[in-house]
């Protein structure tokens, strides 16, 4: 038995060049949104509609990381962060998600950049986290070829402008949430719930990814570039064969939708079967550029499901009750599902560096008596068990090269406003004030090397 295999001895060692950072996404922490020539965002529209998130919370101000930045950076430069993936505002840089740059935009994005690497930190910088700029909405949004296209000339910009200061790229952040989320299950912006639209949608956000890629190595840049992909890899309630086949059909939607493309492969068509009302709007040489080779792959993991087999289900299965403890978010603490999703996606994608792009959990956090302190142990719990699933993900072959906690700091938590906190430091709404929680302090021993 290896040594992190057996109880008691623990270690949560790591590869010496691994890649240790944070992560956020611009509408959740930004604020600022009219400041500097910034346009509309679906996510403003969406927030701003009486019922759609909690309390009426919006992303107006939230953690005023806009201005804020410098003091953020200095905590991740406390924490030993190697590197900080944040996203860009697509509206901060062209208003209305197409014609010429905002330049006010572009010089803030790379302040932050510059800013970063005097730290001594690696900007990691995704492209696109759900803020579609509203005008591009109203002509369509995702369900429409043509935003996969504006998208494409927005990612070229980005490339020309940032890329100097850029140490990796992510194209997409979640593009199973924009789509699933956005336009069949209405939960986030837009808020649409038609099933084929949202099919629309996923087809041209793996065509704008494809495209955006295709723009880089047109551009000769070298940095990294890849995609941040929630994929999905259930287990089987039981060894049954009806149940291992249920745990592989849970995988179809939002897993072989999006990296079965990526990959060179078909969109799955037992899927596709189930709902003859969905034609996916494929063109001629559409999944050449969508499977434009990558050069790493990040995944979003925070649960893992339990499923078996139903046949009064389309899908032909259901999730099943689990034993485990949620978080704040109603999500289930698995972390042996990591180091199975870890497996299973090596194997799905073989010779792909993986990295995770999130992981964290949200509990109902608290400042103390004197407003100095947050006591998180339920968080350095989470994360500990999850690093070890790291590890022994790593000690067997899976090429896993970094680790991204979701997130820096309490942030708006799209439509959970402000009452879902995942951060590492503590975010006092009222005055903006930043404390970081034992969780800080835990992560900065691991990635020094030192939390055994």
């Amino acid at each position: 038995m290896n040594e992190q295999h057996q109880p008691g001895t623990l270690r949560l060692q790591f590869p010496d060049n691994f890649l240790w950072g944070c992560a956020t996404a611009s509408y959740q922490v930004e604020g600022a949104v009219e400041a500097d020539g910034r346009g509309a965002s679906i996510w403003d529209t969406f927030s701003h509609t009486p019922g759609k998130t909690l309390h009426g919370h919006t992303g107006d101000v939230t953690c005023d990381h806009y201005h804020r930045y410098p003091e953020d950076i200095e905590l991740m430069k406390r924490l030993g962060a190697g590197a900080y993936r944040f996203s860009l505002a697509w509206p901060r840089i062209q208003p209305t998600g197409s014609g010429s740059v905002n330049r006010a935009g572009i010089e803030h994005y790379r302040r932050l950049c510059g800013s970063l690497r005097d730290a001594g930190m690696k900007p990691v910088v995704t492209l696109y986290h759900w803020d579609l700029p509203q005008a591009l909405q109203d002509a369509g949004g995702w369900p429409a070829r043509d935003t996969a296209a504006r998208f494409a000339e927005y990612a070229d910009l980005c490339f020309r402008e940032l890329g100097d200061l850029v140490d990796r790229w992510i194209t997409l952040n979640e593009p199973y949430c924009t789509s699933i989320l956005g336009y069949l299950v209405g939960v986030h912006a837009p808020g649409i719930k038609e099933r084929p639209l949202a099919y629309r949608a996923i087809h041209h956000l793996n065509l704008a990814h494809g495209y955006a890629v295709q723009a880089y190595r047109a551009l000769g840049l070298q940095a990294p570039i890849g995609t941040a992909l929630n994929l999905v890899t259930p287990r089987p309630a039981t060894r049954s064969a009806e149940d291992v086949l249920a745990a592989d059909l849970a995988m179809d939607l939002q897993t072989r939708m999006f990296l079965d493309p990526l990959l060179g492969r078909d969109y799955p068509a037992r899927h596709l079967a189930l709902y003859p009302e969905v034609e996916m709007p494929v063109q001629s040489g559409d999944m050449e550029i969508i499977k434009e080779p990558i050069d790493f792959l990040g995944l979003n993991y925070y649960f893992e499901d339990a499923v078996c087999a139903d046949e009064s289900k389309r899908e032909g299965y259901r999730q099943v009750r689990q034993y485990q403890p949620v978080t704040a978010m109603g999500w289930h603490v698995v972390p042996r599902g990591l180091y199975r999703h870890l497996k299973k996606v090596a194997e799905m994608a073989p010779g792909i560096e993986l990295y995770i792009t999130e992981n964290g959990a949200a509990f109902h956090d608290h400042l103390d008596d004197e407003g100095r302190k947050c006591h998180d142990p339920q968080r350095i719990a989470y994360l500990k068990e999850h690093f070890a699933a790291c590890v022994d993900a790593i000690a067997d072959g899976v090429p896993l090269a970094g680790y991204f906690a979701w997130s820096l700091i309490d942030n708006f938590e799209w439509s959970f406003g402000f009452e879902r906190r995942f951060g590492l430091v503590y975010c006092d709404y009222v005055d903006g004030r930043r404390v970081p929680k034992d969780s800080f302090f835990f992560y900065r021993d691991v990635i020094a090397g030192h939390e055994a």
